[in-house]
């Protein structure tokens, strides 16, 4: 069972920030990421769309012999995270915005919220905010096709700026002091993000949280792999020679990238 992989999965790249804490974390374990790329970004489509390929791709990547499961996508966890464990005989593990960290963090008690659409309108922000604010005002920020941006590889220069622009000003005006990224592609883009939010505002990524949990889940059901190198495998739903190109710049070592069909 150690030597199973961890499946991991989001409806493009940027559940590779996730994957990239986890690596972190955990060198040895071998890691089986989906990119569902056909349907990306999961943060414009209706919710019962994304649950239905939530649900898919954790099928998928138990039968591949996934010995846990990572939902790397705030969409995918909000819309179809009851409805996965409730699906799969393995244990899943969730990705939502870190509010109860961003209201720790912040100073003047106004937090930001970065995300897709679909994030901040499910029901799951909504108790997150509810249950998790402790009072902060939170501003919620959508911020529809950024994550198409990052998808196309736009990680600096002046189209990913000007996107980033029309989303950062809100913020500024509403005198934000911390900025939590409700979307894992957005990591990618914390340093230009950080750049132009100004050196006052703090950005909290929810990723090595969820590195952590899994790190605890593993060790505590004696499934950790033993140390060693383990390595990336890369699935997409779409053109693997398209986002080769892409994981070969996000990610700092070899990763096979192969098409699969779910």
């Amino acid at each position: 069972m150690s030597s199973r992989p961890i499946g991991i999965f989001d409806s493009g790249v940027g559940g590779l920030s996730v994957a990239r804490e986890i690596r972190r974390a955990l060198p040895g374990e071998t890691l089986l990421y989906v990119a569902d790329t056909a349907y990306c970004p999961y943060g414009d489509r209706p919710a019962d769309e994304v649950r239905a390929r939530a649900l898919a791709v954790g099928r998928y990547l138990e039968h591949a012999g996934a010995k846990l499961l990572v939902t790397a996508c705030n969409t995918a966890t909000g819309a179809a995270l009851e409805r996965l464990r409730e699906t799969v005989s393995v244990e899943v593990i969730g990705l939502e915005p870190a509010v109860k960290t961003g209201a720790a963090r912040s100073r003047n008690r106004k937090i930001g919220v970065m995300a897709t659409a679909g994030t901040l309108r499910s029901e799951r922000f909504a108790r997150l905010v509810q249950s998790f604010a402790h009072g902060a005002t939170v501003v919620a920020q959508p911020c529809p096709g950024l994550a198409d941006i990052i998808e196309e590889g736009h990680l600096e220069g002046e189209v990913l700026e000007r996107q980033l622009e029309t989303f950062v000003r809100p913020l500024r005006e509403a005198g934000v002091d911390t900025v939590v990224l409700g979307c894992t592609h957005y990591a990618f883009v914390a340093e230009p993000l950080a750049r132009m939010l100004g050196p006052g505002v703090a950005i909290v990524d929810s990723a090595p949280a969820i590195a952590r949990r899994a790190e605890q889940i593993l060790r505590a059901a004696a499934l950790a792999a033993a140390s060693g190198d383990g390595g990336l495998r890369v699935l997409t739903t779409g053109e693997p020679a398209k986002l080769a190109a892409l994981v070969r710049r996000l990610w700092t070592e070899p990763a096979d990238v192969q098409a699969v069909d779910i």
